[in-house]
């Protein structure tokens, strides 16, 4: 799953600290085979006209849906670079978001008072997942899939539970 959560550093500490991330499906060495084996499958058309005036005609389409296969590739990358650490000690829980541009979102409110919720319809995305508190509904992890936002739904409330209300 595209999430973590950090073990604790002394026994008597309760602060979890949880990591999310975006699905990477398409490592460096794929993305240049991609791009290579696009250019070359579309490029064995071509070879049969060389020599000829109509090869120059569709060469630069071809070099063109190459360099957009390129750039959709490297902005997809780009728009993937999001992180949320969602930190949960006894007194506090913090979401930090590190958006694609660099820009942060930060919620802050009291553990005891937050509540986890599930949205199966009427959120952006199926199985919506916020965290309520301090007069604020921020939503995490709408990135994952709808499976893993149902696991960490249970995995999130769980924990939360846990360290706000201590047996």
């Amino acid at each position: 799953m595209p999430y973590s959560w950090t073990a604790p550093t002394a026994e008597a500490d309760a602060t979890r600290q949880l990591r999310l991330w975006p699905h990477n499906s398409l490592p460096p060495q794929g993305f240049a085979a991609m791009v290579l084996g696009f250019f070359a499958l579309a490029s064995l058309p071509l070879y049969g006209l060389l020599g000829t005036a109509l090869l120059w005609g569709l060469l630069p389409f071809m070099l063109a849906a190459t360099a957009a296969l390129y750039y959709a590739l490297r902005r997809n990358e780009r728009d993937r670079q999001i992180t949320e650490v969602l930190t949960v000690t006894p007194d506090t829980t913090q979401l930090t978001r590190t958006n694609p541009k660099g820009d942060i979102q930060t919620w802050e409110s009291n553990t005891y008072w937050v509540r986890v919720a599930l949205h199966p319809t009427g959120g952006p995305v199926p199985n919506y997942v916020t965290l309520k508190g301090k007069g604020r509904e921020v939503e995490i992890g709408a990135f994952l899939s709808e499976d893993e936002r149902k696991a960490l739904y249970a995995e999130l409330s769980d924990r939360v539970r846990d360290i706000s209300h201590p047996a």
